[in-house]
């Protein structure tokens, strides 16, 4: 699968809780400071803010651990 998405894109990842699905709410394509640890993205390799959609948590995650949900 694709790891081009874009914000609004509704996708799932795997966490150490299970199953998480939410919606990517922004695309980092430059370093990016995430809970106090640099995060190093690029415009080829890009990571996404992603607010779950059952507790509304922010989580950021490379474009590989995602997968789109239709």
């Amino acid at each position: 699968m694709s790891d081009d998405f874009r914000v609004g894109d509704h996708v799932r990842w795997n966490s150490e809780a299970g199953e998480v699905s939410g919606v990517i709410i922004e695309k980092h394509t430059h370093d990016t400071e995430y809970k106090g640890h640099l995060r190093r993205c690029s415009p080829d390799n890009p990571q996404y803010s992603i607010q779950s959609d059952k507790t509304d948590h922010i989580a950021m995650h490379k474009g590989s651990a995602l997968h789109r949900i239709d």
